[in-house]
């Protein structure tokens, strides 16, 4: 399952993605309610978790927007406020569920696996951006019929990018979700693995898709 958690507090988004990923869940962040909102609109994720109070964008602005742009995604609100009033509240916004904080770790991976079960879908296993495709259940990466060899890592980065496909994807989120450690502004992996993939999928194709964004990171499009 693919899971969005939009929480500005720090140590309460670091418990979340710990306690998700532990239950084999793939993680994404984001920290504003502006940000939440364009990932939602713009990845394939099962489920949303987001906190009510939010800079840039309440939790429950977001929601009433992502459910009249058509994002159908199951969405769990998080909040402190939590009498009947804001619970009533976050669910006619379009929010499937509302959990007051503080909550049991427990409580929280058992609500979002019913959301993610209740949906009634099964989880994307493919991932298409242009004439490239990735089968994530064979482990097989295509562009234009031919198939491309790629490593370990070149496969989950090249994942992440077409998750995000249209986004400005950070160094600092590809190491944090990918290598799954925190930012170091002196290491260069980053630099080494993009320039591998971008020579695997780009370099034998007349139109580029992976383009660096100067000063800000990445990005994966047509």
């Amino acid at each position: 399952m693919r899971v969005l958690i939009v929480e500005d507090d720090a140590d309460v988004a670091a418990t979340l993605k710990a306690s998700l990923t532990a239950d084999e869940h793939e993680v994404d962040l984001a920290v504003d309610g502006e940000l939440g909102e364009n990932m939602a609109l713009n990845g394939a994720y099962d489920v949303i978790v987001l906190d009510r109070m939010l800079p840039k964008k309440l939790g429950v602005s977001v929601v009433r927007d992502l459910r009249q742009q058509g994002v159908s995604t199951p969405v769990l609100i998080l909040s402190a406020l939590h009498d009947e009033d804001h619970r009533v509240e976050g669910l006619n916004a379009g929010a499937n569920d509302y959990l007051g904080k503080p909550f049991s770790t427990r409580e929280l991976l058992a609500r979002v696996r019913a959301l993610w079960h209740g949906r009634g879908r099964e989880p994307q296993t493919r991932l298409q951006v242009g004439d490239l495709e990735m089968d994530l259940l064979a482990r097989v990466v295509k562009r234009g019929g031919k198939k491309l060899d790629l490593q370990p890592r070149e496969f989950r980065l090249l994942e992440y990018l077409m998750r995000h496909a249209g986004q400005t994807v950070t160094r600092k989120m590809l190491l944090e979700n990918v290598w799954d450690y925190h930012f170091d502004p002196q290491t260069n992996v980053i630099d080494v693995h993009i320039s591998r993939l971008r020579a695997k999928i780009d370099r034998d194709f007349s139109q580029s898709l992976l383009h660096t964004v100067r000063g800000s990171g990445y990005r994966l499009e047509v």
